[in-house]
């Protein structure tokens, strides 16, 4: 079964990737999750758009969660909103499996994942105005400065947010690194497609709406503090 595809199928103006692939370690559970699972959850990622209506069987609000990690935060909303559907999206593997396992005991029918480069999927997959919101929590911030350029938070990234989001959407962001909040702040308050609706710093004990996640919580043992964003579509 393939979960991603070639060069063949990808945006060939993009050189710069806001991530690397990190060669996880598939536990056996995992590995049996992405065979027999992913039938029922995943998306193949191609080079058209998808037909959401088609997918989920219905007609609803759409969430799309950029890097899920392992899953559980987005299992968890999808788990408090049986009325809203999700799609997540992840490149790593063991994530993957993780989160279908995670699906499967949750009895989940308003989730589907992809497994490929985000940027690709809302390039090509995701149909303009079809999302009535776009979660990105704690996305690699890129510390070094020569490597600022990595940074998923560009202007270019948010146009492309904008056109996929439905009148009224909202893009969510979290982040624990200080120098990436300044970061977000400043290409947000340039950016003529959002603005920001609310913005809280604080100790972990006030995310704005969402779940804590492992990398929060693995930032906050490091004395880091956390910054949420909601910025609506303008």
């Amino acid at each position: 079964m393939s979960r991603t595809i070639g060069k063949n199928g990808n945006p060939g103006h993009r050189s710069v990737r806001s991530f690397v692939r990190r060669a996880g370690r598939l536990t056996a559970s995992q590995e049996r999750a992405l065979a027999t699972l992913w039938p029922q959850f995943g998306v193949e990622y191609g080079a058209s758009p998808l037909n959401l209506d088609a997918l989920f069987g219905r007609r609803a609000a759409r969430v799309l969660e950029i890097g899920f990690g392992n899953g559980e935060t987005l299992v968890e909303q999808a788990a408090a909103a049986p009325e809203t559907d999700f799609l997540g999206v992840e490149v790593h593997e063991p994530g993957v499996g993780h989160c279908l396992i995670a699906a499967r005991k949750a009895g989940l029918t308003n989730l589907r994942l992809i497994c490929h480069d985000a940027v690709d999927v809302l390039e090509l997959q995701v149909p303009a105005g079809s999302l009535a919101r776009i979660n990105l929590y704690f996305p690699d911030p890129w510390p070094k400065k020569r490597h600022h350029k990595r940074r998923i938070i560009q202007p270019r990234f948010l146009e492309l947010c904008a056109s996929r989001l439905e009148p009224g959407g909202s893009l969510h962001v979290a982040t624990d690194w200080a120098g990436y909040a300044e970061h977000i702040d400043e290409v947000l308050a340039a950016s003529p497609h959002f603005a920001c609706g609310e913005r809280r710093e604080h100790g972990g004990d006030q995310p704005l709406d969402r779940p804590v996640t492992k990398f929060e919580r693995r930032g906050l043992g490091k004395g880091h503090r956390i910054w949420d964003w909601r910025f609506d579509k303008t």
